[in-house]
């Protein structure tokens, strides 16, 4: 014969806590009842999504695509005046200041 004893009247404190939780969480509410979860978006994360957007665009997809052909078969032009150019604003900055 199997006999079930439940001793363990522990478990009720822990219950009890729940419900005490749960009434001090009502009662700090007020009657203002409950509040709403909040999202906002950083102007960060909106650039992000921005980007996202100009990603997917498809005349960036082709020209992209165009330059992966390009220096595949080694069509592709660098014109090193260009980068010089671009480059020389970097070189003239004196260092410390």
């Amino acid at each position: 014969m199997n006999v079930l004893k439940i001793n363990d009247i522990g478990r009720l404190g822990a219950l009890n806590q729940y419900m005490r939780n749960i009434e001090s969480r009502e009662g700090n509410l007020g009657k203002k009842g409950l509040q709403r979860d909040k999202v906002s978006i950083s102007s960060e994360a909106k650039e992000m999504l921005d980007a996202q957007s100009r990603v997917k665009d498809p005349e960036r997809a082709q020209r992209i695509e165009q330059l992966k052909e390009a220096v595949a078969t080694g069509t592709y032009y660098v014109d090193a005046d260009k980068i010089a150019e671009k480059l020389l604003p970097y070189f003239k900055q004196t260092p410390g200041k």
